[in-house]
């Protein structure tokens, strides 16, 4: 039986195949064009090291974009590390354990990513992600330890505003006519300890009377004055060695306003001067009146070890 199909011309339908110097792709042509467009696998080195190329340019854009979606974010454990408390791992614990908290909910996530509006709280001070710095200033009298004053006064700010780019605080104050050292820090947690009469910060004044101090008041002193607070305590006082009786060493952890001054007035003295020559174990050595140095390492670790 002779084939119906014999003798006829076979026809191909669709287009025929494209040429390249009149020769038809060939299977490994075909694998070779759509190994870039479908992710197959190269057939050379050329093609691997076109496909690594490819690779690394998506990476990098693909890292782009996480940063641009992150630029304004830190992570928490960076922040509580750049804030002076402790170390990244050690930031990780106090995460892990729950002893931090973002607009006042606690977060334990590692990696949490926190924008610079947001309030991050560790025992329950608030901290901000920037290099702890430490100014010690010799203050001169006439200078108000706050820092800003609604009656354009002269502060403690406008003698240290070369010192650190970051807002510094006066840890503690002295008053206007109060001479002598005072630590300024962006460093909250340590603020608060200083601060704190549980810490016993203490501090040593050298002081002036408008008249001699007899036995009988220092007797007293050294027993306890009682003030509108309480009873004022201090933890040591004596005359100074070659000065005359009206100038005095006195040593006291109390943070009351005006504490000295207010001691001496209850027994009819008047401070004429009134000078800290320490406070927390940090001196004014070195340091003129109305000039400022940063504290070194070993001094600031002596501070968080109190």
């Amino acid at each position: 039986m002779t084939n119906a199909n014999e003798g006829r011309e076979r026809k191909t339908f669709g287009k025929p195949a494209p040429k390249r110097d009149g020769k038809s792709f060939g299977t490994r042509d075909k694998y070779e064009r759509g190994s870039l467009k479908y992710g197959r696998r190269p057939s050379s080195a050329d093609d691997k090291n076109e496909d690594k190329a490819r690779s690394f340019v998506q990476k990098r854009r693909l890292n782009k974009i996480e940063k641009d979606v992150h630029k304004d974010t830190i992570r928490l454990n960076k922040y509580i590390a750049n804030s002076g408390i402790c170390s990244r791992r050690e930031a990780d614990e106090l995460i892990t354990q729950g002893l931090v908290e973002v607009n006042g909910v606690v977060v334990n996530e590692m990696g949490y990513q926190v924008q610079k509006t947001d309030k991050v709280v560790f025992d329950g001070q608030g901290i901000t992600p920037e290099k702890p710095v430490y100014v010690l200033l010799n203050k001169p009298k006439g200078y108000i330890s706050t820092t800003k004053d609604d009656k354009a006064r002269k502060t403690v700010m406008d003698l240290v505003a070369n010192a650190s780019p970051y807002r510094l605080f006066p840890v503690g104050r002295l008053d206007r006519s109060t001479t002598g050292v005072i630590l300024l820090t962006n460093d909250g947690h340590m603020t608060k300890k200083l601060t704190h009469p549980s810490f016993d910060a203490k501090k040593i004044y050298h002081v002036t009377l408008d008249k001699k101090l007899t036995n009988e008041d220092m007797r007293l002193i050294v027993e306890g004055i009682r003030l509108d607070e309480g009873i004022a305590l201090v933890d040591q006082i004596s005359f100074i060695e070659g000065k005359p009786k009206n100038e005095l060493g006195i040593e006291i952890h109390s943070g009351w306003n005006r504490v000295i001054r207010r001691i001496f007035q209850r027994l009819g003295y008047e401070v004429e001067t009134l000078d800290r020559v320490m406070f927390a174990g940090l001196t004014k050595k070195n340091i003129k009146r109305g000039h400022w140095r940063i504290l070194t390492e070993l001094e600031v670790n002596n501070l968080k070890m109190l």
